[in-house]
Formats: structure tokens, C-alpha cells, sequence
């Protein structure tokens, strides 16, 4: 964005605007990307029912005149067991330090977070904490009434809410009590933008979606999807993409019998990736061993996990 533009836009302001980061965090799997997606009003992070589905922080962007509100989901929290995880866990931590606001999002069967250390800090920040229970459609009014008084005594100064994220069940609310709070200041990105990150990382995001959904056990929490090539054309995307295995046995069954399992993967994520950027798209997907990539610093640096 020019100078000129960006002078233009701060006058253009009304006289009390609004900005700040509203940064989600919480256990894996209690709905954070679904809440994310649903503020934001698209597909930004992906959404599986395995846990640690997100390993990014992903920011997305809600513009109005007198505000501007920049969502971060982050990775769920808990004890690393290798680098990856490493990574993972330091955007949570960067995320509770550049809260203007704070999500901690639970859900309707969660007694305490996965990662004790975090709610403790919590507890002790001086920053806005909304906690919302998530799924409340899942049980009945009873235990979201117990549930909402048990978060009220973890965190005394916090807001409660009962949610459903999936259902869209009590989210405008939020929006208010997220605008109420948030500080007064000039946006921090420019009122188009959407998010911070480039169209290759939502590709990338796009394949391991699919490979979550189509495989078990190790075989999701070993994979990591780089994107070697992306050419944007007037009428077409082209893609070349590969998916990184920790062990040979592993990229043999992401192959499958005959390419079945790589040939479905791809088509499926084609057809994804051809809705999102709205254009054809041409995806060449490949399968390659990258020995204990899990724990190899430099390629996790590579891949976005450090800095």
C-alpha cells in the first residue's frame, strides 16, 4: 500500500475508530477454527475432527468504519513431544502477548484447559478474557449454567458465554462484547485486506486438509505439505505441491494401491482450491520421504514453525 493511500485511509477515519488483536486460543479440538471462520465469515483454517488440525497462527481480518477487529486462531495447547510441536506452542505464546483481547474458547465437556501453565497465565493477564464455552447445543441449560459458573470462578475478571460455533448460536453477541472492549486506535492493516497470509499457505492448508480427513492414525501428524511451484495465470493455476512423510512405510500409504489414495487427495483438493481462488486450477501432487522432519529445526524454519 502507498504512502498517499495509507495517509488517505488514517484521515478517512471516524473521529473514534476502533482496532485491536482478538486472539483465540484453547485446548485442541474444542471448535477454535470453526469460531474463527465463523467471526471472520470464511474459510480460512482448516477443520477437522482430529485434534492439533491447526499448526499455524492464522489471522483474519472484519472491517466496518468505526472498527477494525484482527482474529488470530492459534494451535491448541499442550506439552510439546517434539519441535513441531515446539513451534506450534510459540504461537500460542506470541499470541498471549499481542492480545488486545483474548477467546479462550472451552467447550461444554472440558474441566480445565489441556495446557495448565497457559491458564494460569491467563488468569494473570490484564488484557480483556472472554471465555466461551463452545457446543452448548451438544448438552442442556444445566450444565452450561455449571459450566459458566465453574470458568467464573478460574477467571473472576473474565466474560462468560455459552456458544455453538458450528450453529452460529449466540456469536452476534460476541461481536458486541468483542467491539465494547476492544481499544481505540487506527487499523493496523490496510480495511481490504482479509488475512496475513499468501495463497500458498491456504493451498498447502487445502491438501492436508484432505489428508486428515482421509487418513488415521500417525499418518496426518506426520505429513507436512510444501509448496514447491505456484504459477497464477489469467485463466488457470498452476500448482506443483508435495507432501513430506516421515517414513517410507508412510508415503507408500499415502500413495496407496495403484496412486488411488494420492489421485483422490489431489482431486479433492483441486476442486477445493478451484472455489477458493475462483479459477481452474492444475495440481501436480507428490509424495516424498523427509526423515524426522518433526524434530529437524532447520527444515520446521523452513516450514514456517520458527523463526
Amino acid at each position: 500500500m502507498s504512502e498517499e493511500k495509507a495517509n488517505n485511509q488514517t484521515t478517512d477515519l471516524p473521529e473514534r475508530h476502533k482496532a485491536g488483536f482478538v486472539n483465540i486460543v484453547g485446548s485442541p479440538n474444542v471448535g477454535k477454527s470453526t469460531l474463527m471462520n465463523q467471526l471472520v465469515g470464511e474459510k480460512l483454517s482448516i477443520i477437522n475432527s482430529k485434534a492439533q488440525t491447526t499448526r499455524h497462527r492464522i489471522m483474519g481480518m472484519v472491517n466496518e468504519p468505526h472498527f477494525q477487529i484482527v482474529y488470530s486462531d492459534t494451535p491448541g495447547v499442550l506439552d510439546p513431544a517434539y519441535k513441531l510441536q515446539e513451534g506450534m506452542m510459540k504461537f500460542v505464546k506470541t499470541a498471549l502477548q499481542d492480545a488486545d483481547v483474548l477467546l479462550l474458547v472451552t467447550d461444554i465437556y472440558e474441566d480445565c484447559i489441556a495446557h495448565k501453565a497457559t491458564l494460569e497465565k491467563i488468569a494473570k493477564m490484564d488484557v480483556p478474557v472472554i471465555v466461551l464455552i463452545n457446543k452448548v447445543d451438544l448438552s442442556d441449560q444445566n450444565k452450561a449454567v455449571e459450566r459458566m459458573k465453574y470458568w467464573k470462578e478460574q477467571i473472576p475478571r473474565a466474560q462468560i458465554a455459552a456458544i455453538s460455533a458450528l450453529h452460529n448460536f449466540n456469536l452476534d453477541c460476541i461481536l458486541e462484547m468483542i467491539v465494547d472492549v476492544l481499544p481505540e486506535g487506527p487499523p493496523f492493516f490496510p480495511k481490504d485486506e482479509l488475512t496475513d497470509k499468501p495463497m500458498r499457505f491456504f493451498v498447502s492448508e487445502i491438501v492436508r486438509e484432505k489428508i486428515l480427513t482421509h487418513f488415521k492414525q500417525e499418518i496426518p501428524y506426520s505429513c507436512e505439505v510444501v509448496v514447491e511451484e505456484y504459477k497464477d495465470e489469467p485463466t488457470i493455476c498452476k500448482i506443483r505441491a508435495e507432501i513430506r512423510v516421515a517414513r517410507e512405510s508412510q508415503k507408500q500409504i499415502v500413495v496407496g494401491a495403484k496412486g488411488r489414495m494420492i489421485k483422490r487427495v489431489g482431486t479433492e483438493a483441486r476442486k477445493d482450491m478451484e472455489a477458493f481462488l475462483d479459477k481452474k486450477v492444475y495440481l501436480d501432487l507428490y509424495v516424498r520421504v523427509d526423515k524426522d522432519w518433526r524434530n529437524d529445526e532447520k527444515k520446521l524454519k523452513r516450514f514456517g514453525y520458527f523463526d
